[in-house]
């Protein structure tokens, strides 16, 4: 097996179990003239053992780390040990019937993402060296859960950083993609195939579930919707009205029969537009809401176009702030990672500032407990979800 050392001062973040080894900590000339995607093994400078794991010297991250064990072989059974392993997790927690099942690095898996809806399994193998075990892990799928079906969705841009193209297709004999799910006592339709990442946020789940007391008897208003989950969840735990806008005419139509399937559409209502447009114009026209609720998509996945997030960030969470009566709540999602936390408090005060509007915070929390972070990786940590009394 090939052996990568590390340069001689080590940075923390590897010693401190970071299973990223970046091509700048290691020793001259490492990775040249090995297959990438295959398993190598990586020590110090002085030749003591570090871990295990898959090399792609195309990548800046030059080695993904899978195991620390200098025992531990990297095969079918080491798969099937990890995926039984995180099952346990997911048992233990509470997630069960909907859930990620792996959860990439925080469970100690690099870049490979499993959620399981029911008795269907989505794959993403976002990396070479994940990617050239996906057969073990479907295997060891089957093995363990006897699904009705596997589905890849692999049709994300990252992939090609790794010399990999992007597709999506059925991993097991062909199935209707379009199923449903029970989440908090409720039902929602999720496309699969089409649907946006590998067809739902299951990250969400618990923080839907927090907006229960907030909602009664309220007028909620709910922007960046996607296909209405936070917007349903109000309605049944009896909001007064909801009005939900996305700019996706598709999200729009598949919250609408959510909220159908739910009986709902009483309540909810859902509109096709864009949601900054809207927000001012709404805020100029004087509306006002019990609850507004913003749950927008990542505004950069790049350090170079940081400051464009938090503008945005700023801009959203000012309006929907004027949009709120006094008393009411603002709840607010960031799923950026790069905005961590205490950044994202800090945009919010801003807003808070500029829309001359005091607030104290009720709740803030991260992405549901089948998401675990890892404190020494910011990148496992990034749902931020808060909600505030906005005087």
């Amino acid at each position: 097996m090939t052996a990568i050392y590390l340069k001689r001062k080590i940075t923390p973040r590897v010693q401190n179990g970071h299973p990223w080894i970046f091509r700048n900590e290691t020793a001259d000339g490492s990775g040249e003239g090995v297959e990438p995607g295959t398993t190598v093994d990586v020590f110090t400078y002085d030749k003591k053992f570090v871990g295990r794991g898959y090399i792609n010297p195309k990548s800046q991250i030059l080695v993904r780390l899978l195991t620390r064990d200098k025992n531990e072989q990297i095969d079918a059974e080491f798969f099937l040990r990890k995926l039984k392993k995180c099952w346990e997790y997911r048992q233990r927690t509470g997630y069960t019937e909907n859930c990620r099942l792996v959860f990439g690095e925080a469970d100690g898996l690099p870049q490979l993402i499993i959620d399981k809806f029911n008795e269907y399994f989505v794959i993403q193998t976002l990396a070479l060296g994940i990617d050239r075990w996906k057969p073990e892990i479907v295997a060891a799928l089957k093995t363990i859960f006897n699904p009705k079906g596997i589905y890849e969705r692999n049709d994300v841009p990252v992939r090609e950083l790794e010399g990999l193209t992007q597709q999506k297709g059925f991993l097991t004999d062909p199935f209707d993609t379009k199923i449903i799910i029970k989440e908090n006592g409720l039902q929602f339709h999720v496309d699969i195939d089409q649907g946006q990442k590998t067809g739902y946020f299951l990250d969400q789940q618990d923080n839907r579930k927090a907006i229960q007391h907030i909602v009664k008897g309220a007028d909620v208003l709910g922007a960046f919707t996607y296909t209405g989950t936070f917007e349903i969840h109000a309605a049944a735990y009896g909001a007064k009205s909801v009005i939900g806008i996305d700019i996706s005419e598709n999200a729009v139509e598949q919250a609408r029969r959510n909220a159908v399937l739910n009986n709902v559409d009483n309540i909810c209502k859902f509109e096709t537009a864009n949601a900054f447009d809207v927000l001012k114009q709404w805020g100029k026209d004087g509306r006002q809401y019990d609850v507004v609720m913003l749950d927008p998509p990542a505004f950069t996945k790049s350090r170079e176009t940081i400051q464009k997030a938090i503008t945005g960030y700023k801009e959203i969470n000012l309006r929907g702030m004027k949009l709120v009566k006094p008393g009411g709540f603002l709840v607010s999602s960031s799923c950026t990672s790069l905005v961590h936390p205490e950044l994202f408090m800090q945009v919010i005060d801003m807003a808070a500032k500029d829309a001359r509007r005091n607030i104290r915070q009720v709740l803030f929390q991260t992405q549901s407990g089948d998401h675990p972070v890892i404190r020494s990786m910011e990148n496992t940590q990034y749902l931020k979800f808060l909600i505030v009394q906005v005087q």
